[in-house]
């Protein structure tokens, strides 16, 4: 299986690291210590099955001259049942556009059409984490929303991940956008 994630800027990156950090020290969630190597990001895109070497040419030609996006983090949410706190980015046009946009250039991949990632199922956010009981995720929202403000940042690269892996999210191929 593989994702294209977006990655953001160092400082909004280092924002979400120190949440992860507090979390764990904190005892609350140590779902950024599970997967090695794990990068705050917003999922663009999942697939069962890719031919890497087209999907990388596509993706390289898609996003050569791509600028960066501005993203705006000013809520908290869940998804229902999943024990899953994640901070929700402001829907805007571009971010709206940058996500459509990406599945009708790169579409031929599209090979799950139950993905919660394509256009009409796609809820754009970053977990801060995951696999929480009740207690723990009032804990965890409580916490959040007392500590943080509104959060400023850009995308500003795309990569290619195989989460093949539990344990792993190797980056295959990585796209800067342009500043």
């Amino acid at each position: 299986m593989y994702g294209l994630i977006a990655i953001f800027d160092k400082k909004t990156e280092q924002v979400i690291k120190d949440i992860w950090k507090e979390l764990k020290e904190k005892s609350i969630s140590s779902y950024a210590y599970e997967v090695e190597n794990r990068r705050p990001h917003i999922t663009v895109a999942s697939y069962n099955d890719i031919n890497k070497t087209e999907f990388i040419k596509q993706m390289d030609e898609f996003y050569n001259e791509k600028p960066t996006i501005d993203i705006t983090f000013n809520s908290i949410g869940s998804f229902l049942n999943s024990g899953t706190l994640f901070f929700s980015p402001t829907i805007t046009r571009e971010l709206m556009e940058f996500h459509s946009n990406h599945h009708k250039y790169l579409k031929q991949f599209n090979d799950d059409p139950n993905s919660l990632y394509l256009p009409d199922n796609w809820i754009p956010h970053c977990t801060l984490a995951n696999r929480l009981s009740p207690e723990k995720l009032s804990e965890a929202f409580n916490y959040c929303s007392i500590r943080n403000s509104n959060i400023y940042g850009k995308i500003k690269e795309v990569a290619l991940i195989d989460v093949s892996n539990k344990s792993k999210a190797t980056i295959i191929y990585s796209k800067e956008l342009l500043e």
